[in-house]
């Protein structure tokens, strides 16, 4: 994998957990409701930033599909909690995979920034969901 492909998925990770977002915001419960807000802003910022990088690559940059297969049927808080869960595991997976094949530290560093941001976020799914532990110990990989 090159270092614009490892951007590129990492970016389709990103524009699937936005749509999550967006569908699970109706379904969230109210406690976590200030938290959706909060996060899928922080994914806009991020998939804006890696936008910027794999331009500045020569690439052109990535668009949105138009739209995403949820990996459950969300239907209200806890399934909401589910697709976001999984959302962040799969952004994740990308991030890890994407410090794997860049070749630069600036976007190690990015990636590593995403996977760290992305482990929290999941930890906070965990949590709504009652799951224990709230944590993994390799965030991006198969068992996480």
């Amino acid at each position: 994998m090159s270092t614009i492909e490892a951007l590129e998925n990492a970016i389709d990770a990103e524009n699937a957990a936005i749509f999550t977002y967006g569908v699970s915001t109706a379904f969230i419960g109210s406690g976590d409701r200030a938290a959706v807000g909060e996060y899928i802003a922080a994914h806009r910022v991020r998939r804006d930033e890696l936008n910027e990088d794999l331009v500045a690559l020569g690439a052109p940059a990535r668009q949105a599909a138009a739209g995403y297969r949820l990996p459950v049927e969300v239907t209200g808080p806890d399934s909401a909690a589910t697709a976001l869960l999984g959302a962040e595991t799969e952004c994740a997976r990308a991030f890890r995979a994407m410090a794997e094949q860049v070749d630069t530290a600036a976007l190690r560093v990015r990636a590593v920034d995403g996977l760290t941001d992305c482990a929290l976020r999941a930890a906070q799914w965990r949590r709504s969901l009652g799951r224990s532990p709230v944590t993994t110990a390799f965030p991006g990989t198969a068992q996480a």
